[in-house]
């Protein structure tokens, strides 16, 4: 990893957070050259639907399935056939995520505003969802679970989910996946990858009926699509290529920085590993853990081309503060801190899509277990967006009950404001009401 020196950058300096911002290396993502090779494959999925899904996959992912729903027969083999350690893990991540889920999960409120009105803040949960998991380079069956759970503690009846045909399992989405969804009851699967996959669910096709929220994380052309049917649905967020930042003084374990950067990098050549530090003696010595563990790694190829790119660095920085300063302007999708005193550095960070704090917190953790959830957001979006949580999977719909005099008792405001706006057919509405 090359180094980035910061540490004679004048703190004084007007919009710091927009020059860490800048001088923290990203990976470049265009998603506008993405979104020309996109559109056409959506528009057509809109005009010819079933046809124009398996045409692409077939172009894209080497395989044409025999239908785009996977049998449920399929599911219930998949699980069947699933090693028992492997559905032990996804049970205990279930559990976890669903128990945060549920104490996340929103209420509706009923305020009383005046005597005989109230205002209902009801929470209605979206009446049909379209989960992506990625194929890629791994089966992301853990992205199943990350998706589905939410929906299913908001009370989503409808969930629709869709990942790639793999050519080596007969066109059908790779087994774990499978597996996943049946350990959940999500039975609506369907083998379709990319931008036709969204598409698909955006629009409709086959079997697949239109859906109103589409998430998951995938590559620059699901982001693509993603930005190019927002409005037609709803999105979570068009997530880019992973990353990590990591805050580390001189307590940090050199060993356990260099892993924590090498499991981000085993995702995407494009993944990127930040490290930031006060410390030039422990930068050195992540360098050489970096040699030794990514030799006997086994994507050494992968892990080498992210961590060597120009999307990751190790940053040095003065001190802590600096620290703090520089990760809130990088507002990095997975944020470690890993100092004397973690949690109170923890406290101070406000851009992040997930904090891991301690050195017995590693952002592994996070992707299987630790009851978070990982699908969040990246490319510098955790300053203004969250990451996937059951809040995204419910709507506010505010509920409106006035009885008569409590309508007398504001209406004059109503009328006055009305006029104000010189929209009275606003304040007669009240008037007819009030006046006679």
């Amino acid at each position: 990893m090359r180094r980035l020196d910061l540490r004679e950058l004048d703190p004084a300096t007007e919009d710091l957070a927009a020059v860490y911002a800048a001088a923290v290396p990203r990976a470049e993502v265009d998603v506008e050259h993405a979104l020309r090779a996109v559109v056409p494959i959506c528009e057509d999925v809109r005009t010819r639907g079933e046809d124009a899904v398996l045409e692409a996959g077939e172009r894209f992912d080497g395989i044409r399935p025999a239908q785009l729903r996977v049998p449920v027969a399929a599911l219930a083999d998949a699980l069947a056939e699933l090693a028992p350690e492997i559905r032990a893990g996804l049970e205990e991540s279930v559990r976890r995520l669903r128990q945060t889920c549920e104490a996340e999960l929103e209420r509706s409120i009923v305020t009383d505003v005046a005597p005989g009105a109230t205002v209902e803040r009801r929470i209605v949960p979206m009446q049909r969802v379209g989960l992506y998991v990625p194929g890629g380079l791994a089966p992301l069956l853990s992205t199943v679970i990350m998706n589905a759970v939410p929906a299913q503690v908001a009370g989503v009846p409808g969930i629709a989910l869709a990942s790639p045909p793999q050519a080596e399992f007969g066109g059908l989405p790779h087994p774990t996946i499978l597996a996943a969804c049946a350990l959940l009851g999500v039975d609506e699967v369907y083998a379709a990858g990319g931008a036709q996959a969204l598409a698909m669910l955006a629009y409709g096709a086959g079997e697949c009926r239109p859906v109103n929220l589409i998430t998951g994380p995938g590559n620059i052309y699901v982001a693509a699509a993603k930005r190019h049917l927002q409005g037609t649905v709803s999105i979570d967020s068009e997530a880019g290529p992973t990353e990590i930042a990591i805050i580390a003084d001189d307590t940090a374990d050199a060993a356990i920085v260099a892993a924590d950067l090498i499991r981000q990098a085993e995702h995407d050549p494009m993944a990127a590993g930040v490290l930031i530090t006060d410390s030039e003696v422990l930068a050195t010595a992540v360098e050489a853990e970096l040699a030794t563990q990514i030799g006997s790694a086994k994507h050494a190829d992968r892990i080498r081309i992210a961590l060597e790119g120009p999307q990751s660095a190790t940053v040095l920085v003065r001190d802590l503060d600096q620290a703090v300063e520089v990760a809130n302007g990088y507002a990095a999708e997975h944020l470690e801190i890993q100092t004397a005193d973690a949690g109170t550095v923890a406290g101070r960070i406000v851009n992040a899509g997930a904090i891991f704090v301690g050195s017995h917190t590693p952002v592994s953790l996070g992707d299987y277990a630790a009851g978070s959830n990982h699908v969040l957001p990246t490319a510098g979006c955790a300053c203004h967006s969250s990451g996937l949580s059951v809040r995204a999977f419910c709507r506010n719909v505010h509920v409106v009950t006035y009885s008569e005099d409590a309508l007398r008792e504001v209406g004059g405001h109503v009328v006055t404001l009305a006029e104000a706006e010189n929209l009275p057919s606003h304040g007669a509405a009240v008037s007819i009401r009030t006046d006679r």
